[in-house]
Parts: structure tokens; sequence; C-alpha cells
């Protein structure tokens, strides 16, 4: 498994639009927020802005990265190749995703340390944590039914956007709204409830008990793309 991690991380360096969609699209965009966090702020909160911040970096640094890994691995036969080794599905499958998982969760770090030390600590940091997790957990499940349906790495680019975009727009949606109005809704949807335990964790004042009943759908969501990736995944070149 570690030794697919590191060929793997090799050559995440080597392609130039994993990089960028890896690095550059999830700092970038995380720098504005962080540079107009009193303008954000004041449309949501300081929590709706950590949000935001990690979903940008799971949607587009690990989520759609991780797909794109797959479908490329695939396509040059190299999963077909690594099933004939002594590693079982599950070795391999993590030895590929490990790395941008790895990143995305430094980067998540690294941008919540500088959104804390220019707007002040959050609440609750080990919630914060819990959150992080919980998100990443479900955007890698996400990313393993649809590497299922993705035939080639540029195709990635097309079957990416739908959730990308999606748990984008919950996340904006229930950061600025809240859940005060339509919170069923707003939480069985994917990152409703991560969004909304962000929020709490960064912003305090809800009880610790309480946001952690939100981890629930979030959960749910894992599984579901783990039985949808059970189903939908292929190891040879889809035809």
């Amino acid at each position: 498994m570690l030794s697919i991690a590191r060929g793997e991380l090799i050559q995440i360096f080597r392609n130039r639009s994993v990089l960028i969609t890896s690095f550059v699209m999830p700092v970038a965009v995380s720098a504005f927020f962080i540079h107009q966090h009193e303008i954000f702020a004041k449309i949501g909160s300081l929590g709706y802005i950590a949000a935001i911040v990690m979903f940008t970096v799971c949607a587009f640094g690990l989520y759609a990265s991780s797909v794109t890994t797959l479908a490329s691995r695939r396509q040059n036969l190299f999963l077909k190749r690594l099933r004939s080794t002594a590693a079982g599905d599950g070795s391999i499958l993590v030895g590929l995703v490990l790395p941008v998982t790895v990143i995305a969760l430094v980067q998540v770090a690294v941008i919540m340390t500088v959104l804390g030390v220019v707007t002040g600590k959050p609440a609750n940091i080990a919630l914060l944590a819990v959150a992080v997790l919980a998100t990443v957990a479900m955007m890698i499940g996400l990313g393993l039914a649809t590497a299922g349906l993705t035939n080639s790495p540029e195709h990635a680019q097309v079957t990416t956007l739908p959730v990308s975009l999606g748990v984008l727009g919950v996340a904006t949606w229930v950061g600025i709204s809240g859940t005060d109005e339509l919170p069923l809704l707003k939480r069985l949807l994917p990152g409703g409830s991560a969004t909304e335990l962000a929020v709490n964790a960064w912003n305090g004042g809800v009880a610790v008990a309480d946001s952690l009943l939100l981890l629930a759908p979030t959960l749910a969501w894992v599984i579901v793309a783990v039985v949808l990736a059970s189903k939908l995944f292929r190891w040879e070149p889809r035809r």
C-alpha cells in the first residue's frame, strides 16, 4: 500500500493538471475568502467561511483529483496490473487515494490555521477536526463511486462537476441561511450537516452533543457512497 502511495505521489507532482486541481485552485479560492473575510462574515459568519474553505479543498483538491487519478490508472491498465500483484483491492485503492487525501488534510489544516490567525481561533478545534474528517470520508466515498462512471481523466472534468458544485452550493446555502428553515432537507443533502457542524465548531454557542448528532447524515452519505462504489467501480477500462 505504501509503495503504491509513494509512486502515486510522484505522479501527482509530475502532472500539471492534477497539481492545479489539487493545489492552485483550492488555495486561490481559500485565499480570496480569507482576504475578504469581513465581507463574507457579514453575509454568513466566520464559520461559513471555514465551511466553504473545507468544501473547496475537499471538492476540488480531494474528490476531483481522486476521480481523475482512478480514471487515469484504469485507462492505462495500471489498476489491472496492480490486481495481479499480492496487494488486495482495498490496499490498492487506499494506496492510490492516500496521497491526495493527505495533501487535502494538510491544506485544510494550514488554511484553517491562517483563517484562525487572521480572524481569531475557532470555538471548538476538536469539533472542527471531526467535521473535516467526516467531510473527507464522504468525499472519498463519492470519489470512488464517481470513478466508476468515469471513462477517462478528461471525462472526469465532466463527471465530477455535479457533486463538486452541488456540495459547494449546499454549503453556501446552509452556511448563509442556517437551518432554522427546512432543517431536515438541508441536513440530509450531501454536505449540509457537515457545513452546520463546521459552522457550530467555529462560531460556538451550540452544545457539543447536539452538534455531534449532525455526524449521522454525513456518515450515512459515506455508507451510500461506498455501496454505490461497490456496484459501479470497474478495474478495467469502460467500453
